[in-house]
């Protein structure tokens, strides 16, 4: 990935979390979203009939927010939230987020 770095969290009740967030001029923004599509792609490859909240026992899920700012600026922000075991499988096909 050029643009999306990923960080990885974890919370107590077992969710973990893994955002990213990249801010283009606007000419970059279509790289910025071919990377996102690759993310969910993956995601809906390896998960797809898992997806939903995760505190209901699925694997994944995810929120993606675009914000078209001043000067032209675009910001993308992709939150998944996962199960340890899509956590591990991103980790594996993806690159662990805690080395970038």
């Amino acid at each position: 990935m050029e643009y999306l770095s990923f960080d990885l969290t974890d919370s107590s009740d077992g969710i973990l979390t893994l955002q990213a967030m990249a801010s283009t001029r606007a000419a970059g923004h279509a790289a910025v979203m071919d990377e996102v599509h690759q993310v969910l792609a993956w995601a809906q490859t390896e998960f797809g009939g898992r997806q939903g909240a995760v505190e209901d026992g699925n694997a994944w899920d995810h929120e993606l927010l675009v914000q078209h700012e001043a000067g032209g600026w675009v910001t993308v922000t992709l939150t998944l939230s996962a199960s340890a075991e899509f956590a591990g499988a991103f980790q594996a096909a993806l690159g662990d987020p805690a080395e970038d």
